[in-house]
């Protein structure tokens, strides 16, 4: 059966503000990858979102970073990376 060539995506205008995100916690499964997107504003921080998916498609989303920092930094130079946060992130359930 052939794929669509094009496909709609239904968004809500609250989904499409975007959420700002200055921290990243990855881990993973034998069958998953989990990303959790948080914004840390000490001296606490919030989960903002957590995404799961396979590991073939986390390879993807590795693939098309890597792609789209190469082609920012042709077009704006070298991005700086951010210093690693001395700090152990406890992520749970609120108290």
């Amino acid at each position: 059966m052939d794929q669509p060539k094009q496909l709609s995506i239904k968004a809500t205008d609250e989904d499409l503000k975007g959420r700002y995100a200055n921290a990243m916690q990855v881990s993973h499964t034998p069958e998953e990858f989990i990303f959790d997107f948080l914004n840390m504003t000490p001296p606490a921080g919030q989960l903002i979102s957590r995404i799961i998916t396979n590991p073939g498609h986390a390879k993807r989303i590795l693939s098309a970073l890597q792609d789209n920092i190469a082609k920012y930094e042709a077009k704006f130079g070298k991005i700086q990376e951010s210093k690693q946060p001395k700090i152990e992130i406890n992520l749970g359930k609120p108290s």
